[in-house]
């Protein structure tokens, strides 16, 4: 499981400033911080920076490789920004990202066939986000995928997203995303790669949370197919639940059930009861988990209590 570091995100006001005052170590600090805590790539988001995005890229692309090789996700809807940060990357980048609206998809695939880089493909139009997965599926069937094939972007540099949706209001997506993610890899031989933006499941859940949200939803994704995901390597936790499925360690009751989740997932079947230990507070919390991520049970931010 390819873990892209989401940390180094204008969103976070520390990050918001250091772009700004261009604070070259704290930015460096952050990224060996997740390297040292298994990304495997990391995402640069910069936000729209339609005036300066070109600076503002050249400038984090240069602090970022002073310190790591870790291969880069150019993340901004500055196409000119992108570009200098494809110029400047070391290692094969990825470029976050493009859809199907003609516009955007227009101004980025082409950078991604020009300069050999991975890009992710978001599987919405200029009309949203359809609301099933066939409706994604026919988006990265009938325009992504084409796409890719015309300017001859292989389909192991194709990364398609579903669109994560919290689970705050709208967890009827997340059976849809999981289905999503396992039809994509039946469009076509060899496949295209996945990848989601993990964290968007749990916005706007108490922060106590998120991580549990995350990770459950991470084993069920993985078991669907998944490749990458965007997401935050510091999580211990979210780290030893891909541990578990990756090495299918069972010594602990609380293992058994993860690996039995990923099974049951991979076989488009369910958890049952008896498959956990409500004794077990770990168990018990992730079979409610999966409850609200199945859309089985109501979500409410009370909801381990009930």
């Amino acid at each position: 499981m390819l873990i892209i570091g989401e940390n180094i995100h204008i969103i976070s006001p520390k990050v918001k400033k250091a772009f700004a005052d261009r604070d070259s170590k704290f930015i460096q600090s952050m990224a060996m911080s997740q390297v040292k805590h298994g990304a495997g790539m990391l995402d640069l988001n910069i936000g729209p920076q339609k005036r300066r995005g070109v600076e503002v890229m050249e400038w984090v692309v240069d602090a970022v490789q002073e310190v790591t090789d870790v291969p880069l996700s150019l993340d901004t809807t500055n196409a000119a920004a992108i570009e200098v940060g494809l110029k400047k990357a070391a290692r094969q980048a990825m470029i976050n990202s493009t859809s199907a609206d003609p516009e955007r998809l227009n101004a980025t695939m082409p950078l991604a066939a020009k300069y050999d880089a991975k890009i992710i493909a978001l599987t919405m139009g200029k009309s949203g986000i359809p609301t099933t997965a066939d409706g994604r599926v026919e988006l990265a069937m009938d325009v992504l995928i084409p796409k890719a094939m015309e300017l001859g972007i292989p389909m192991s540099d194709l990364y398609l997203d579903p669109l994560v949706l919290t689970v705050n209001g709208t967890q009827e997506h997340g059976p849809e995303t999981l289905n999503a993610v396992r039809f994509f890899k039946q469009l076509a031989d060899p496949p295209p790669m996945t990848v989601v933006g993990l964290s968007n499941i749990s916005n706007s859940v108490p922060s106590e949370n998120r991580s549990l949200i995350n990770r459950t939803f991470l084993v069920m994704l993985m078991a669907a197919g998944l490749d990458a995901a965007i997401a935050d390597p510091l999580d211990d936790k979210q780290n030893e639940f891909v541990r578990i499925i990756e090495q299918r360690d069972t010594s602990t009751g609380l293992g058994k059930l993860l690996v039995m989740l990923y099974d049951r997932t991979a076989a488009m079947e369910e958890l049952e009861p008896s498959d956990v230990d409500m004794s077990d507070p770990d168990q018990a919390a992730v079979w409610k988990t999966v409850q609200i991520l199945c859309n089985k049970v109501i979500y409410a931010h009370s909801y381990l209590r009930l």
